[in-house]
């Protein structure tokens, strides 16, 4: 099958990253696949890519997605990047197609879903009651107020030793400006970013947090974005804390939201117990790949033509 790529523009950029994109078509002009490469931009993560690789059913093994792969593969070595990462379901033909190119598996990650209906919201209720001595809970809607803003920063420096396997993330570092962006990137989709922070009473700083994403519309499913609680203030409760006040107003809030979606490293006990203990139930899991490119020009792989597992 002849099949064509065309470059396209991704008007979609935020402060800490932009995107590629390449459309496959057939001889007709038929889309058959397409790549999204994400290239970050920010200090700490400039030498990262990612990419989302999508081949129609139909169309698949017959090397449409060996050739997206490899103009984003070159694509990303054009652009000084040292490592490509990207997520296929655990035992998936898209898993088979991304071991078969070089890339190799750095982490598993299941996710999770509580469904809000069945959520028991006097339970929860005694759980947010059971005070944490030296501790009260604070919440926002939007973005951090600017009282706020740098101790919420700070509290980011929880996610720095979070198990990530052997993922080339890099390091990202977090300032009042950064929280602010990040806030106005979910404000722009039209979404609700709604924060559940412990405060060390001791000195009015924030000892960990955790962020919850409500569509715009107040229904489907919400989706958990970072949990941390600082090292110096873990073992006290505080994420479990933290997270059932989120669960019980957000059911308040919301009642015809769905459910809560959330992804934990198979790594990250202490964050899947506290989630297990909440009753959140798995429903997937996926695995995390990586490509290293200095290494990969050294075997030549990436973009290979045609093979039985391409997706």
């Amino acid at each position: 099958m002849s099949v064509r790529l065309t470059p396209l523009t991704d008007p979609g950029s935020n402060p800490s990253s932009h995107r590629l994109v390449w459309l496959a078509s057939d001889a007709d002009g038929n889309p058959v696949g397409s790549l999204f490469l994400r290239l970050f931009t920010k200090p700490g993560q400039d030498h990262l890519a990612e990419l989302e690789l999508q081949v129609h059913p139909a169309e698949r093994r017959r090397g449409t997605g060996s050739r997206l792969l490899g103009a984003a593969v070159d694509a990303a070595r054009q652009d000084g990047r040292s490592t490509v990462i990207a997520q296929a379901g655990a035992g998936s033909d898209g898993a088979a197609f991304l071991a078969g190119r070089g890339f190799r598996d750095v982490l598993s990650l299941t996710y999770t879903r509580l469904t809000l209906a069945d959520a028991d919201l006097p339970a929860l209720a005694r759980i947010v009651a059971q005070r944490r001595p030296g501790y009260r809970l604070l919440s926002w809607d939007g973005t951090v107020p600017d009282e706020l803003a740098d101790t919420f920063a700070a509290a980011h420096r929880a996610m720095d030793d979070m198990p990530m396997g052997e993922t080339d993330y890099g390091s990202v570092v977090w300032d009042a400006d950064r929280v602010r962006e990040a806030a106005a990137v979910v404000r722009k989709r039209g979404d609700l970013l709604y924060t559940v922070v412990a405060v060390d009473e001791s000195d009015g700083s924030i000892a960990g947090f955790t962020e919850l994403v409500v569509p715009g519309d107040g229904t489907g499913d919400a989706q958990h974005y970072g949990t941390g609680v600082l090292p110096e203030h873990r073992g006290r409760g505080l994420a479990r804390w933290m997270k059932a006040e989120t669960i019980h107003r957000t059911r308040e809030r919301h009642p015809a939201l769905g459910g809560l979606l959330t992804d934990t490293a198979d790594g990250n006990l202490p964050m899947r117990a506290v989630n297990d203990a909440l009753g959140y139930t798995p429903t997937h899991r996926t695995i995390e790949y990586q490509l290293d490119l200095d290494q990969d020009r050294e075997r030549g792989t990436a973009a290979a033509p045609d093979s039985d597992s391409d997706s």
